[in-house]
């Protein structure tokens, strides 16, 4: 049986949904410890629009989320931290860099200028494998840079401009 290759592949399967558990639990249990002063947000066009002002307040791209289908998002101000729920998992590909990003079911970050740390929910596809982003910051405005890093400390950069609101608009989408 050990020798058996879908053995390994099975494993490897139950390895990856059980840590993936852990993290949306970790991200329900956050959201739980936040939402007592935090600012709450439902309904898709409000969510949508909140987030995009969140954003924009933190200096990021307003279509570094392009999230139609949100039915909560909160903002816990004193804590920095914040929350997008949405209806089902979404991918989204920004075509102007040729990558495909997953959002899940909820998506969690601490926030400040320039800045998400601790992001759960959400993953970019590298070659053939979905890697999950920990970091998505701005280190100098005036790169044109934005950087994306795992939590293993790799990390990525793209132009500003890729995740501007008209690209994330124009992307392709599959729910």
């Amino acid at each position: 049986m050990l020798t058996d290759p879908h053995f390994y592949i099975c494993e490897t399967r139950i390895i990856l949904n059980t840590e993936e558990t852990k993290v949306k639990k970790m991200g329900s249990q956050q959201i739980a410890n936040h939402r007592g002063d935090a600012e709450i947000y439902h309904g898709e066009a409000l969510c949508k629009q909140k987030s995009q002002e969140l954003l924009g307040e933190m200096s990021l791209p307003k279509g570094l989320l392009p999230l139609d289908d949100a039915t909560e998002v909160g903002y816990n101000r004193t804590t920095g931290f914040v929350w997008v729920k949405q209806k089902r998992k979404k991918e989204h590909r920004f075509r102007s860099i040729g990558r495909s990003v997953s959002y899940d079911t909820e998506v969690t970050a601490f926030v400040e200028d320039r800045r998400m740390r601790r992001l759960t929910g959400v993953k970019s596809k590298e070659f053939l494998i979905w890697v999950t982003i920990s970091d998505i910051y701005i280190d100098d405005p005036s790169s044109g840079k934005i950087t994306f890093a795992n939590p293993t400390g790799i990390s990525r950069s793209f132009p500003v401009s890729a995740f501007d609101l008209d690209e994330g608009k124009s992307g392709d989408h599959k729910n």
